[in-house]
């Protein structure tokens, strides 16, 4: 079925070209979700062989979602580049102070600023949009800070307009779920360790096989916390279902399984802040 694309989304598509094509080049931050990959699509399109896309991989982005995004850019021919932090030897961020976000985001896009000065790009970017300015967000200080380019934000794009003109556009991410890296799952204050990412990465992994594409595995000490929207729960618990991820959250290396009641909502752990 045809998308019909409202003026004022149309508008802000010849906003957000306007704004990528005055930078000249472009390094794009991707992670293989919505907004970086509506954006690089945008930006490969305005600046063509003058946009990169950089990808951080270490144990905090689930695999799926590094292979989705290397496809993406095989796919659309885009020069994509790899880049690895050890994001666990900052001592803030293993030991995940609420602004542990802050000295992720910083230390990654530092990199990302190298490899584009490296490649002879102007102008980082990265893909947040309008709604994420209502939330909890300490790694934004981090893009302030580093001069990083929001163009999603600055055309004044939601993430409704992103997934409407992503159907548009035949993107395969337009009704993707949103995805955070995995250390968002951990309460503040819980240490951050290679093996409980790899714990989370194979809970999650095996909902989504089960179904549960919306989902989140919180961790809580050795308890697994397991957060799905309302209307999924009843599911979640039914007989079947409940042993057999019981039986497998034990096996991945959880002492406790419990679901969610509230169902899943985005930044979830921010609630212990009492903002």
């Amino acid at each position: 079925m045809e998308v019909i694309l409202s003026e004022e989304q149309k508008q802000k598509i010849e906003r957000l070209k306007n704004i990528i094509g005055e930078l000249g080049s472009l390094a794009v931050g991707f992670s293989g979700g919505v907004d970086s990959t509506f954006l690089l699509y945008i930006a490969h399109e305005v600046l063509g062989e003058r946009v990169i896309a950089v990808t951080e991989k270490d144990a905090s982005v689930p695999e799926r979602e590094f292979d989705e995004a290397k496809v993406f850019c095989e796919k659309y021919g885009i020069r994509h580049i790899v880049c690895t932090v050890d994001m666990l030897k900052v001592e803030q961020y293993r030991n995940n102070s609420p602004d542990r976000c802050y000295y992720c985001k910083h230390r990654i896009f530092s990199e990302i600023k190298n490899i584009a000065g490296e490649n002879g790009i102007s102008y980082v970017a990265e893909g947040s949009n309008v709604d994420d300015m209502g939330d909890y967000r300490p790694g934004m200080k981090a893009v302030s800070e580093l001069s990083v380019k929001s163009p999603l934000r600055e055309a004044g794009l939601t993430k409704a307009d992103i997934r409407i003109i992503s159907k548009a556009l035949g993107l395969p991410t337009w009704n993707k779920p949103s995805y955070a890296c995995l250390a968002s799952r951990f309460v503040y204050g819980e240490e951050i360790t290679e093996k409980k990412l790899r714990m989370i990465d194979s809970a999650e992994r095996f909902l989504i096989e089960l179904g549960f594409l919306e989902e989140r595995v919180r961790l809580h000490g050795n308890i697994a916390r397991i957060e799905v929207p309302s209307r999924d729960i009843p599911r979640l618990v039914s007989d079947g279902i409940r042993e057999e991820v019981y039986r497998k959250f034990k096996d991945i290396g959880f002492s406790f399984v419990t679901v969610d009641m509230y169902g899943y909502r985005l930044g979830s752990m921010n609630e212990t802040l009492g903002m």
